[in-house]
């Protein structure tokens, strides 16, 4: 479960175009985007789109398409995939395999009796991630030139202290956790952009990419960033499963009232008869002192430099091995081409 602080990013979030995020660096949580890219990239019974070997293929159909997208809007995209989860991760990682199983089974009966719709929507929640799918993203965007960094921990993490050393503008993710990581600035919606059909509704809503900052978000509430950790654990986070019926507002008033650690340990057995299930400054230290890799402006340019097209590579990959059109394919590559030298000429995309 990511952090549930929807209702406090609320009062500081705003649109932002991606006119505004032209010639910007921006790290995108590679895990996070292919989920979605998984989940709603399907076909009316819920069924992924697969090559003749049903190998599942929806989200390389995504990262090609969406993150060419990107570059024509001249945004400079860096995707960042997580290493090794925290041990205390494991709980979180269990009850979502747990999900994962169930949705799988209401998939199949659903299909099975003719409920296409619920079907849909039992497809998506049964999304998950597989080395091969990892691998084959990892696949695509080397040959397409596209920067990725592999993280020790956390992506988002890893995403996060980049925007503090000021080698990229904003992180991407659809999840809140890049706050608590104190990323300077954050986007949702970057690559899932467009109109969208509500789920089991016949309701469809346009969406648009997002943008606030962390520091917006503990000036508006006069917080500091702990506090704003300490308001994440009280929730619950990945790490921890959080304490009962307590909500964003709720934990906000708890964090001002106990400001430090060991006073909000007291005040929560006071008041709830609770006591966190993870020691909180153990919860605290993994968003403050995140496992990541430190970069150097040139060491960072350097990486990036490392990553060229390759257009053959990418008609072998998604033409000859995964049955994409030749055709759609050839386009694509020619707006790939034609995007990063026009970047190139405008003299701001040092990567392209």
């Amino acid at each position: 479960m990511a952090v549930d602080i929807a209702k406090l990013v609320a009062e500081i979030k705003r649109g932002i175009s991606f006119e505004e995020l032209s010639g910007k660096t921006i790290v995108i949580d590679a895990y996070n985007t292919i989920y979605q890219f998984l989940s709603i990239i399907r076909q009316p019974d819920g069924t992924p789109l697969t090559d003749s070997k049903n190998r599942v293929t929806s989200h390389l159909s995504g990262l090609l398409y969406r993150t060419i997208n990107l570059i024509e809007n001249d945004i400079r995209p860096v995707y960042i995939f997580d290493g090794i989860p925290s041990v205390l991760k494991q709980r979180t990682i269990d009850a979502r395999i747990k999900k994962r199983n169930d949705a799988l089974v209401a998939w199949n009966k659903a299909k099975e009796e003719g409920m296409l719709e619920s079907a849909r929507s039992h497809a998506m929640a049964s999304t998950r991630i597989t080395r091969e799918i990892v691998d084959g993203a990892k696949a695509l965007l080397e040959y397409m030139g596209i920067p990725y960094i592999q993280a020790p921990g956390e992506g988002e993490a890893q995403g996060a202290v980049m925007t503090k050393n000021n080698l990229a503008y904003a992180s991407a993710s659809q999840d809140y956790d890049s706050f608590l990581f104190g990323a300077s600035g954050i986007v949702r919606n970057l690559t899932i952009t467009g109109r969208r059909k509500l789920p089991m509704k016949n309701v469809y809503i346009n969406i648009e990419p997002e943008f606030a900052t962390t520091e917006e978000l503990l000036n508006k509430f006069q917080i500091t960033q702990r506090q704003l950790i300490m308001i994440g654990a009280l929730i619950g986070t990945d790490f921890n499963t959080g304490i009962t019926k307590v909500g964003p507002k709720t934990a906000l008033k708890l964090v001002k009232e106990y400001d430090t650690i060991e006073k909000l340990e007291r005040g929560i057995k006071e008041k709830y008869n609770e006591e966190f299930d993870v020691p909180l400054i153990e919860v605290v230290e993994l968003f403050e002192k995140p496992d990541v890799k430190t970069f150097t402006q040139k060491e960072f340019d350097d990486l990036i430099k490392k990553f060229k097209p390759d257009k053959e590579k990418i008609i072998k990959f998604m033409c000859d091995e995964h049955e994409f059109s030749a055709e759609r394919i050839e386009n694509s590559i020619k707006k790939l081409l034609d995007s990063r030298n026009m970047g190139n000429q405008k003299g701001i995309n040092n990567w392209m």
